[in-house]
């Protein structure tokens, strides 16, 4: 057979796999309101960059009448490609293969991008859309989702792992993105769950639908599972694109840094911060207000939204902040709350991104639920973090730091580098009304007029403690800054901070309170 022949034959054979489950299987993936599996790929990668990997892999499965079936590409997608021009390692399942189900050799694809994801030093994108373990294959399905969660957990920290949710994610198949580092789910399309609404109803007698078990808000609302939510797939595409331009490739290098921006005029810190300080405001205000363009790219938006997290840049360079939300249960730290943002404190200190701490918060949450819910050992999640931590470590206080609440938000005890803080902050052990009422509840019940003596002594107890000077009189604050100064203070200390190098006690690794 000439070269010619043979080429015909190779181009006959990749476009008929191409085609995945065929044109029929495609147009009711498209009715369902979703892309076919390649049109995912070209949406999310640079132009004409993918580059397939294991196009002619078969399953070896023999039972059942499998021998019979040929199944295209084994129902997953595998190669390099590109985003902003650099090198990503990718897969996408295709539900119109077998309902994209997961076998050993559509498993042995996944994890050789993913090997090569680790080798190269390149992020691992993977695009999930399977009806879960390819029963007729038996225990060798469960092999393979094993062995793509140990290769997650050994990559958890070399390369970001980014799960993108487009289709069910059902039964095992959801530790795979539970392992990484970033997970996106699209309304009406996306369906995480362990045991489906069927189970459920046979097990307990419950009735829920697949939406309201674990559909797209479920899991950025309630769960936590999830950190971007989009209305569409397109919009998903463009948010990973958007977190790609601000985190770098590996944990081998810093992430790039681009021409520094002023941020916009509109966010002045005066008109942001009440004068009154029991008065909420948007913690996303003073960060717009501080980072270049006023540029906040925030993550877990709906969760946990006492706390904010997510990447911004300073001068250029990309920072993860963590703020405490006065709009919401007025910042205090809480069980969720303490989980985000330990797990994003441990993302940027892998990854070499410096931390912003912004500290207005009264403390932990009080109360039953809470302490029967665990907060000591969630609320360990972040003061363990932040010791853990040495990436440069930035902390302004603007209002309150009271407690627990002011050790566990980057004080300077848990090593932050530079801690600053606006004349409006008050450090202390608590607020003035409950210290008062605790240090002078003797005079205070025995004078004539109670409540003028309380208020005298809340005024006293203000003067003298509520204020950023005590702390910073004995260094555990090194500036008292004008709000206006913020930037071009975290700026010096990100340059000073440039060669930090901070060493630890040798051991295999530490214990978190998980």
């Amino acid at each position: 057979m000439s070269l010619k022949s043979k080429l015909i034959e190779l181009f006959s054979k990749k476009e008929k796999i191409s085609t995945g489950g065929g044109e029929k299987a495609i147009q009711k993936q498209v009715a369902m309101g979703k892309l076919p599996a390649r049109e995912r790929l070209k949406v999310l990668l640079d132009p004409n960059s993918f580059h397939e990997t294991d196009l002619f892999v078969q399953h070896n499965c023999e039972d059942f009448d499998m021998d019979k079936k040929q199944l295209p590409a084994d129902g997953v997608i595998t190669g390099i490609g590109s985003i902003h021009n650099r090198p990503v390692s990718v897969f996408a399942q295709d539900f119109t293969v077998a309902g994209g189900s997961l076998g050993l050799m559509h498993a042995r694809k996944i994890t050789k991008v993913m090997d090569h994801a680790v080798r190269m030093g390149i992020p691992l994108i993977g695009i999930n859309d399977s009806g879960g373990a390819r029963i007729q294959e038996g225990v060798n399905s469960l092999a393979g989702y094993g062995e793509i969660f140990y290769r997650n957990t050994l990559a958890s920290g070399i390369v970001p792992q980014i799960s993108v949710i487009l289709g069910p994610c059902a039964g095992g198949a959801v530790y795979s993105p539970a392992l990484t580092d970033f997970v996106f789910v699209v309304d009406k399309i996306s369906k995480m769950f362990i045991t489906g609404p069927e189970v459920i109803k046979t097990v307990l007698g419950e009735e829920i639908s697949m939406e309201d078990l674990g559909g797209a808000r479920v899991q950025t609302e309630i769960t936590g599972n999830a950190h971007f939510y989009a209305e569409s797939e397109m919009e998903c595409f463009e948010q990973i694109k958007r977190l790609m331009s601000f985190i770098p490739w590996s944990n081998r290098e810093k992430a790039p840094a681009i021409t520094p921006r002023l941020p916009k005029s509109q966010f002045d810190v005066e008109r942001i911060i009440p004068a009154e300080a029991t008065k909420p405001y948007d913690i996303r205000d003073v960060i717009k207000s501080i980072c270049d363009d006023s540029d906040f790219f925030e993550i877990q938006e709906k969760w946990a939204a006492n706390i904010v997290i997510g990447f911004a840049r300073l001068n250029g360079e990309t920072v993860g902040i963590v703020g405490n939300q006065p709009l919401v249960l007025a910042g205090v730290l809480d069980v969720d709350s303490s989980d985000k943002a330990a797990r994003f404190i441990r993302y940027c200190d892998a990854f070499n991104i410096p931390l912003v701490t912004l500290v207005d918060l009264p403390g932990y949450l009080p109360g039953v639920d809470q302490e029967h819910a665990g907060v000591i050992r969630h609320g360990a999640k972040i003061l363990y973090a932040y010791s853990e931590a040495s990436v440069p470590k930035l902390t302004v206080i603007l209002r309150k730091a009271y407690g627990g609440g002011y050790i566990a938000m980057c004080s300077r005890h848990l090593g932050a580098d530079f801690v600053f803080a606006w004349p409006t902050a008050e450090i202390a052990v608590m607020g003035p009304e409950g210290a008062a009422n605790i240090i002078f509840r003797g005079e205070i019940a025995a004078a004539k007029d109670p409540d003028t003596v309380r208020k005298q002594k809340v005024q006293e107890y203000t003067e003298k403690f509520a204020n950023p000077y005590v702390a910073a009189s004995n260094g555990h604050v090194d500036s008292v800054i004008n709000p206006y100064e913020t930037r071009d203070a975290l700026i010096y200390a990100l340059k000073a901070s440039a060669n930090k190098e901070e060493t630890r006690p040798n051991k295999k690794h530490g214990i978190p309170p998980f």
